[in-house]
């Protein structure tokens, strides 16, 4: 997105417990509000009645993961 100055800011993309599933191999969306729980999914962010996960959270959790695999 370009602002009046010309400078450009990035968006995060919000995405539903749906699109989480997908992005971490097809697991469940109970699986996913269950690591929300325990703290190993960032909890969503509330937007009027809507409820989404930053896509950069998402791929926090996923560079974790990678992280502790190589440890």
């Amino acid at each position: 997105m370009e602002t009046k100055d010309n400078r450009t800011s990035t968006v995060d993309r919000l995405l539903t417990d749906k699109e989480v599933c997908v992005m971490l191999g097809g697991i469940s969306r109970a699986k996913v509000w269950a690591d929300v729980k325990k703290g190993i999914i960032p909890k969503p962010i509330k937007l009027g009645g809507i409820t989404r996960f930053p896509l950069s959270d998402i791929i926090g959790v996923i560079e974790t993961a990678k992280q502790q695999r190589a440890a």
